[in-house]
């Protein structure tokens, strides 16, 4: 009974800890990290090293008919995911309820009725959601949601696929094949991108989703602790074997008294809860920052040039004045987040402005042909020297997304 115990502890912390490295193990916060190497590990360096014995051995053919296999996985558009999501959330709670049910008070039950239904509500509030594809009927809308930062979106950046200037903020997606007001990123939870107008669900999703495991642990406890206090006594007395013994007697008691439709769903409840809820916390950060998760990966992008030393910052203004409308010099040294920018944008009514313009230069050398062009650009050493215009403050952030 030890071992199995034991095997069924392992198994489920392997499937959490494994869950907790992809999910977050790209993130551009854990990449210098050892959750971060343990992601590329499991995700570039072993799929590399098995791909190169799979050339020697059947000249590819595995790693061929893995890759269209992960390709529909993770770059088609389809709903296996999102009905394992909720078929082990079905499982689990026929599994628990079937033997708990009997056991539990009307207090006690209550919550469920309403804690159980919200994860399958907010999914599909998720799953449904298309006001964020932006498409020739609403792209004038989504063009003046938010205005141009000239650092991380220029105006007149036209997107080749969906051949429509992009909208501040927004991001096209190849899976969704559209693009996406406001992306955060695409979800193969929900089947969708998360975007303006359903990213708010997603938030109360993972909310739904943590709340209902924790109630579900607790509800597990509840029921077996009165069943296991007689038991336990009897470890208590003077001649009772060690702490660490008692604890294991407890176990194999719980598990022998609920089974697995009792103590297996509560303590895989319990030890999954963590992941919804540190998802839910990282999101919140992000809503405090004014960042999207699309935009942490662009940040990161120009820290990684700012510590290069090839980041140029100038006023908007005087770069205009000297350069034309776009403010920008023509030189083949530099490169621009932009494709043919000027100050020809649709106006937005938008409480925070900035008169900043941003390039990376190859050379690391100030942009411009004259000494006139090049003395208005300073070189951009830290993040905290650009501004982020969306960010405007933690409850105007939050009451942005909560609109939709």
């Amino acid at each position: 009974m030890v071992g199995k115990v034991g095997k069924i502890a392992i198994a489920v912390g392997f499937i959490s800890f494994f869950t907790f490295v992809s999910f977050f193990g790209r993130l551009p916060a854990l990449r210098n990290t050892p959750i971060g190497a343990l992601y590329r590990l499991i995700w570039i360096y072993i799929p590399r090293a098995l791909a190169a014995l799979d050339a020697r051995v059947t000249g590819g053919n595995i790693s061929r008919y893995l890759a269209r296999t992960s390709t529909y996985l993770l770059h088609e558009k389809h709903p296996l995911v999102l009905i394992l999501f909720l078929g082990l959330i079905t499982v689990c709670s026929i599994l628990f309820l079937y033997s708990a049910l009997p056991l539990l008070s009307v207090a006690q039950f209550l919550p469920v009725s309403i804690l159980l239904p919200a994860p399958y509500y907010f999914t599909y509030l998720c799953a449904r959601s298309s006001s964020s594809l932006i498409i020739e009927s609403n792209h004038d809308q989504h063009l003046h949601e938010y205005p141009y930062d000239y650092v991380l979106y220029h105006p007149h950046k036209t997107c080749r696929t969906c051949l429509l200037s992009k909208p501040a903020r927004s991001k096209h997606c190849s899976i969704c094949r559209a693009c996406v007001a406001k992306c955060d990123h695409h979800c193969i939870w929900v089947n969708n991108c998360l975007g303006k107008e359903n990213y708010r669900w997603f938030l109360i999703l993972l909310l739904s989703v943590g709340v209902l495991e924790l109630y579900g642990s607790w509800l597990a406890w509840s029921v077996l602790s009165p069943r296991l206090q007689y038991r336990a006594s009897v470890y208590d007395a003077p001649s009772a074997p060690s702490l660490w013994t008692r604890f294991i007697y407890l176990i194999i008691e719980t598990v022998s008294i609920g089974g697995f439709s009792v103590t297996g769903v509560g303590l895989l409840a319990l030890l999954t809860a963590p992941l919804p809820l540190a998802l839910l916390l990282y999101h919140l950060y992000l809503i405090w920052t004014g960042m999207t998760t699309n935009e942490t990966v662009k940040w990161s992008d120009w820290r990684e040039d700012m510590a290069d030393g090839v980041v140029f910052k100038a006023k908007r203004s005087e770069a205009v004045a000297i350069n034309g409308p776009s403010g920008l010099p023509q030189r083949p040294d530099t490169k621009f987040y932009g494709e043919n920018p000027s100050l020809d944008e649709v106006h937005v009514d938008w409480p925070v402005g900035s008169d900043q313009l941003l390039v990376r230069t190859i050379r690391g050398q100030p942009p411009g042909a004259s000494e006139a062009q090049s003395n208005i650009w300073k070189r951009c050493w830290r993040l905290n020297d650009v501004d982020n215009i969306y960010d405007l403050g933690f409850w105007d952030n939050l009451l942005d997304v909560l609109r939709g």
